[in-house]
């Protein structure tokens, strides 16, 4: 019966996913099947954390962010928690050997949000870091499934690959982090003048990001390959969108790709990845 709790749990990763981000749960459902629960559990810890510091704004946020970090580590110790997500995230964790330096340095940046407004240039880099670059590393611990060597070359790409997905998701949501949360997050930015050439500077950064994410894109196994290109794609064109607007619309509003957009971008890039065009 033990393996219809950890089914359980599994699904509780694949809904939490499921509800939060149509871009990621469409990627996810083309992965092979074998990669599609991990990913979901990496997917359910990270969305949780961070719901904590960006949600709860009338509970105790560094209790609750101090007991999830200790709930998840008791849970990778005893290879089990009644808590699903993190019974989920522990399994994966000791499948893919996701080293706790990844989780150390997440769990870090979603602390620093309870403690900063304002990310100048080395905060801005460690944030980076925790909070989207290792992300993709523990994803990239499943790809590789025990391949040292692949991992090793493909790191440089799936840091750059989680930097570009969080820095378009920065200037998405740039009303939001600071009407909500008080949050300017780029270096030097001040939101109540946000210029066009803030703006061209932020996208020189995200592109560069894109093109060296890209090189490792085209590398990954042939089971996670699609999916991962797939949730590049949709966040190119949200770039794409981001880029066309004015400074002071991304200040004003939530500029997003429609959902029948997606779609037609899936069926796009699954026509290019049957034809070897990637």
């Amino acid at each position: 019966m033990m393996q219809l709790f950890n089914d359980v749990c599994f699904e509780c990763s694949k809904l939490i996913t499921n509800r939060y981000s149509t871009s990621f749960s469409m990627g996810i459902k083309v992965f092979d099947k074998r990669f599609r629960d991990p990913i979901y559990a990496v997917y359910g810890f990270v969305r949780f954390a961070d719901e904590i510091v960006d949600t709860f704004h009338d509970a105790p946020k560094a209790t609750l962010l101090k007991r999830f970090r200790e709930d998840a580590y008791r849970a990778i110790e005893e290879k089990i928690s009644m808590n699903p997500v993190l019974h989920a995230f522990q399994q994966t964790v000791h499948q893919y050997g996701i080293e706790n330096e990844l989780i150390d340095a997440f769990m870090d940046s979603m602390e620093m949000d309870l403690h900063f407004d304002r990310y100048e240039d080395k905060l801005y880099k460690k944030y980076i870091y925790g909070s989207a670059e290792v992300v993709g590393l523990m994803c990239l611990r499943v790809f590789c499934e025990g391949n040292e060597e692949l991992y090793q070359r493909l790191k440089a790409s799936a840091c750059s690959l989680g930097a570009a997905f969080q820095k378009i998701n920065f200037l998405r949501d740039m009303k939001s982090d600071f009407d909500e949360r008080g949050r300017v997050y780029f270096p030097g930015v001040d939101f109540t003048q946000f210029t066009n050439e803030d703006k061209l500077q932020i996208e020189a950064d995200i592109k560069k990001d894109f093109d060296d994410a890209y090189l490792g894109i085209v590398q990954l196994p042939n089971g996670a390959r699609f999916g991962v290109y797939l949730a590049y794609i949709y966040y190119t064109k949200l770039f794409q969108k981001i880029k066309n607007a004015p400074a002071t619309r991304v200040t004003q509003e939530r500029i997003r790709v429609p959902n029948r957009r997606k779609v037609a971008l899936l069926f796009s890039s699954a026509l290019r990845n049957s034809l070897n065009l990637l």
